[in-house]
């Protein structure tokens, strides 16, 4: 097989990657798919950045033993831990993650310089946002915002109710000043409906999911592995590490489609 039409694999700590697989999909439908959720140790956004780099490279490795072109972080919290470490570890191998291409999107979407971010405990103690943003605009004000509640309810498929209502209105205390809201957990973009409703009109909402598709799609072509067979529709393979029958229920909340049982694998990793 050429090594153009080979999987794309993507992995997160459980759910919330299928929002970037959702986005890769959309932006990529000739491209196939394998996708791990990491379901049996989720989440990752309160564990240390040594024990998601642990978790990281033990999924890295399940995928590549599949045989992939290009593997997606699809996790804030993983890739601000490990994405340097998984491209030193796997030089041959496309590395991407999603917090460069949701900062740069973020660059482009604000206006007035006022940037917040909603993210997990142990991205925003990275800051690594603010270093990436920073470097584009040296006198932005980046407000952050650790949501890892929001993780938790959206894992429960709680994205539309009093509770999550709730609990967006404590994380947007204060916001004031910022033009553009930055989602810097994959799991967060199941609560824009919601969140159109309690910011300003003008709040720009930047999906980290999106930006990764464009930046993934600019990649493959960069490096000749994108999948010439137009003509072709990809498939998606999906792998879990615990929890099948939650994961098809919930999981489709965030694919924004259905998922069959059969297409769901435990693995052991």
């Amino acid at each position: 097989m050429n090594k153009s039409q080979l999987a794309i694999g993507v992995f997160d700590s459980g759910m919330g990657g299928l929002t970037v697989l959702r986005a890769l999909r959309a932006a990529l439908p000739q491209e196939s798919f394998i996708y791990l959720g990491d379901t049996a140790r989720l989440p990752y956004g309160t564990k240390s950045p040594d024990t998601v780099k642990q978790y990281a490279v033990q999924m890295a490795r399940v995928l590549v033993e599949r045989r992939i072109k290009a593997l997606v972080i699809a996790c804030n919290t993983a890739t601000t831990a490990a994405l340097p470490h998984l491209q030193a570890l796997m030089p041959d191998l496309l590395v991407l993650g999603v917090v460069a291409p949701g900062a740069n999107a973020a660059v482009v979407a604000t206006r007035n310089n006022n940037i917040a971010v909603m993210a997990t405990e142990t991205t925003i103690a990275a800051q690594a946002y603010h270093r990436l943003i920073h470097e584009k605009i040296p006198n932005a004000t980046v407000s952050s915002r650790a949501c890892s509640v929001l993780v938790a309810l959206a894992e429960e498929g709680m994205v539309d109710n009093a509770i999550a209502r709730a609990a967006l209105q404590h994380y947007l205390t204060d916001f004031i000043d910022e033009d553009t809201l930055l989602l810097g957990c994959t799991h967060f973009p199941v609560f824009k409906p919601l969140l159109a409703t309690l910011i300003p009109e003008h709040v720009k909402i930047v999906d980290s999911a999106e930006a990764s598709a464009v930046a993934l799609q600019a990649q493959l072509v960069q490096q000749g592995l994108l999948n010439s067979e137009k003509s072709s529709s990809g498939n998606v393979q999906y792998l879990v590490t615990d929890s099948v029958n939650r994961f098809q229920a919930v999981g489709e909340i965030f694919l924004g489609a259905s998922l069959a049982r059969a297409d769901i694998e435990l693995v052991d990793a």
